[in-house]
């Protein structure tokens, strides 16, 4: 058996379940290296993987022998036999973040459980804290990303629109060892920059224009995530004291991030300084990243918890005038016992483009 696996099970323990139930993909994938879709059963002696004929060959050919998972389709057994699964478990956990109502029910219904508990996202925290191979698939994520923004800078040209600059980052990606993006990429320039989740548009690319471009990719399930603002012909002198408030406040950040550093003191920091200067940061300081883009922990002035060491997060302050322009950098880094260290590598003084 895995030692993830090994670890969910000791933690059961303590919990005070029998069972457990797993059916988000990402959980799945975390404990057990399975992309195909299924169900995975944690039963008083067995780990079991349901899924269909479709995915069977695939799986196995995945799983180790001594992966300590037995894998079934779902017409492999009756509807008598589910209800033997957790038989003499009086409490099964579900993962109450994920499941809906109906799928609740389902599980009750086919599985006969006496109890179905919350598992306080017990799988999801323990995400957090990144293994050597999965803080390794982040490293290449990131220096993928970084190769595209490198890329970038030659490719953007005064007359493109954003839709394809957009595009070109999906095209880098999959064409340089990524699987493809971790979220949609975020290319806004001009008055679009004031927008943080902006749509790429058919706007086109202008002289003195800022361009804020928000991209990651995925590495062997493992997600990226950077933001810089550039500029092309030259920085707009309105947006230099703008910018440069949001530069200091991402490097202050990265100095103060490290194991046992409080989230909310931190947040709070950026904040005060922002507020100072008649701003104000309108979303969060950043989020974990793992195999999902946004992860626990959220980096924010409302969560008053600390960092743990091999965490992975991303530190991204950002200001935005409505209507007028916005900056925001960001990179991903891992957390260490002496500080950070920042995975995404890329320029983050005025970088400024010919066109």
């Amino acid at each position: 058996m895995n030692s993830k696996l090994r670890w969910l099970r000791e933690k059961m323990k303590m919990l005070d379940l029998q069972g457990m139930i797993i059916s988000n993909p990402v959980n799945i994938r975390y404990l057990t290296g399975i992309v195909a879709e299924g169900i995975l059963l944690i039963t008083r002696k067995e780990n079991i993987f349901l899924t269909d004929s479709r995915y069977i060959e695939e799986v196995n050919s995945i799983l180790t022998i001594d992966s300590g998972i037995i894998v079934h389709k779902f017409n492999d057994y009756t509807t008598d036999e589910f209800e033997n699964f957790f038989l003499f478990c009086e409490n099964v956990g579900f993962e109450e973040d994920y499941v809906t109502y109906s799928k609740y029910k389902e599980f009750m219904h086919k599985y006969k459980v006496n109890s179905l508990q919350e598992t306080e996202k017990v799988i999801e925290k323990q995400r957090m804290i990144k293994d050597d191979e999965e803080i390794s698939n982040l490293q290449r994520a990131c220096y993928i990303t970084d190769k595209c923004f490198e890329h970038l800078l030659d490719f953007i040209k005064v007359g493109q629109t954003e839709k394809e600059i957009a595009f070109e980052i999906e095209k880098f990606f999959k064409t340089n060892g990524a699987e493809g993006n971790s979220f949609d990429p975020i290319v806004a320039s001009g008055k679009n920059s004031s927008k943080p989740h902006a749509v790429p548009t058919d706007k086109k690319i202008d002289v003195g224009e800022p361009i804020t471009i928000d991209m990651g990719c995925i590495y062997n399930g493992y997600c990226s995530d950077m933001t810089r603002t550039i500029f092309v012909g030259y920085v707009p002198e309105a947006i230099k004291p703008v910018y440069d408030l949001v530069l200091k406040n991402q490097l202050q950040t990265e100095k103060e991030l490290k194991e046992g550093a409080n989230i909310k003191t931190i947040s709070k920091m950026v904040e005060n300084d922002f507020k100072l200067h008649n701003f104000e940061l309108v979303h969060a300081l950043g989020h974990g990243v793992g195999l999902d883009i946004h992860e626990s922990p959220v980096i924010s002035s409302k969560n008053d918890n600390i960092l743990k060491e091999k965490m992975v997060i991303t530190n991204e302050p950002g200001i935005y005038v409505p209507g007028k322009y916005g900056v925001r950098i960001e990179d991903t880094v891992l957390i260490t016992k002496a500080g950070c260290t920042s995975l995404t590598k890329s320029e983050k003084n005025y970088v400024v483009i010919k066109g």
